[in-house]
């Protein structure tokens, strides 16, 4: 038996469909949650894998002690010997103490199925993606926290029961005093294409262009970290090493140089295009294709041709 935990605080995201898609992959699936999605919701991951979902409503989502005390009594209560998350940051919080707590070998970000052959190894990006490992776990129990993005969901059943569940949390240790949900469409975390840019915009009022090719392709918008810490573009744009790290099937830099901190943060992507000015910008040595030009020019053109391309289909 697999238990996986999703976070449903805001319903059904795309991270928690691929995650029991994965699950699924290796055995019977239970998933446990926390968060506040209704019963109705929760029954659709029946469609990518799950048998049944177990939801405790008196723990909290951003309780990473309760959650931690949650999981272990859900594996006890399946029995299950591999529970794993979406590489998150519940995961990040949860994950480690839940493998300290039931003394269980955690392999962090994996990109891949684990191969269950004789040893037990897995896949895992290393050096913020500018390399591949393989993690080897020897325990009887094994976390795994899949990296976003690593595989399609696939629905492929139909919905499954929901049960409450005492999770045995215990007390709440964290006062949330304000929560800010980020705005958009598309979560950036879970978005297939994203559009990006940086200073070569040379001002918020120039984000227009950004925001329109992102509407066309139906994409998500991002920054670099100057960009959000001169408050041109909200912090929860900001990917890279000290924001998020994305792996979309397509990554669209305008502007953006490419230092090393920037591409610790994209350089899971399947494709990468680059738009900029200087022939030397280290970005372009990450590229699948670049674009020697001017953003002010090249956006508006690209965005023209698209509509005229999806005009025509």
């Amino acid at each position: 038996m697999i238990l996986v935990y999703i976070n449903s605080d805001h319903g059904i995201g795309k991270g928690a469909m691929e995650v029991v898609t994965y699950a699924k992959k290796l055995g019977d699936v239970t998933v446990v949650t926390a968060g506040s999605a209704s019963d109705s919701d929760l029954a659709t991951l029946g469609q990518y894998g799950a048998s049944k979902v177990l939801v405790d409503r008196n723990a909290k989502a951003d309780d990473a002690q309760q959650l931690t005390r949650l999981v272990a009594t859900g594996a006890s209560s399946v029995g299950a010997k591999m529970i794993i998350f979406s590489h998150d940051l519940i995961a990040k919080s949860v994950a480690p103490r839940l493998s300290v707590k039931l003394k269980a070998g955690l392999i962090s970000g994996a990109i891949a199925l684990p191969k269950t052959g004789g040893d037990f190894t897995c896949k895992v990006n290393v050096f913020s993606g500018k390399a591949f490992g393989t993690v080897k776990v020897n325990t009887d129990i094994k976390i795994i926290s899949l990296l976003p993005n690593t595989l399609k969901p696939e629905a492929t059943g139909s919905d499954c029961s929901v049960e409450s569940f005492d999770g045995n949390a215990g007390a709440v240790g964290i006062v949330v005093k304000e929560t800010k949900i980020p705005q958009g469409e598309i979560p950036l975390t879970e978005a297939e294409l994203v559009v990006s840019a940086g200073r070569g915009l040379k001002g918020p009022e120039n984000w227009g262009m950004v925001e329109d090719l992102a509407k066309t392709l139906g994409a998500a918008t991002a920054c670099s970290r100057p960009i959000a810490d001169i408050g041109w573009r909200p912090h929860h744009e900001h990917v890279g090493q000290t924001g998020f790290a994305i792996r979309p099937n397509l990554y669209i830099a305008a502007g953006i140089s490419g230092a090393i901190q920037h591409l610790a943060g994209v350089n899971g992507s399947k494709i990468i295009v680059v738009i900029n000015t200087d022939p030397e910008a280290p970005f372009f040595k990450a590229a699948d294709y670049g674009v020697l030009g001017d953003a002010f020019e090249v956006l508006p053109r690209l965005n023209e041709s698209l509509k005229k391309f999806k005009a025509a289909q």
